[in-house]
């Protein structure tokens, strides 16, 4: 079942502030979990370590930086792509990152977008809106495999 969450991922707490004014300020009324690095993060998906035990489900998109401690964004990324339950689970790179090695790695891993952060807050809020729009309301989500298809 689909808890309608968004998963930010995002070891910066200045970072993950802005980004959740953004999306506050952009009208997007989806619950937000902020994991602090790769390890909370699968934690979260795969309801294991802090997070066992807690309402099962994938959130909607993952919201992924890959400058993280413990686990780096790739890596994430690359067990996602790994597991059978989180394959299809739609991934936005959205990191400061601009290097082309960065971008071809993040797409060769399964990534579904990558976006670069915009250091003004006004663009910061246009994007956040804009990855809303698309992937919360527009975007065709793969059913999840263990939910029977809908008719």
């Amino acid at each position: 079942m689909s808890t309608h969450t968004i998963l930010l991922v995002e070891d910066n707490p200045d970072d993950a502030e802005l980004a959740l004014r953004a999306f506050a300020k952009s009208k997007i009324k989806n619950d937000i979990v902020v994991a602090r690095d790769g390890v909370e993060a699968l934690d979260y998906l795969f309801e294991t370590g802090v997070h066992a035990g807690r309402a099962p489900g994938l959130p909607e998109i993952v919201l992924l930086d890959l400058n993280l401690p413990r686990l780096d964004g790739l890596e994430v990324l690359r067990r996602l792509r790994a597991d059978e339950r989180t394959k299809y689970l739609p991934v936005v790179v959205l990191t400061s990152s601009g290097q082309d090695q960065d971008i071809l790695r993040s797409y060769d891993l399964g990534a579904n977008s990558y976006v670069r952060k915009p250091v003004d807050f006004g663009q910061f809020v246009d994007a956040a809106r804009q990855l809303g729009l698309y992937w919360l309301l527009l975007n065709q989500r793969a059913p999840v495999r263990d939910e029977p298809p809908k008719t």
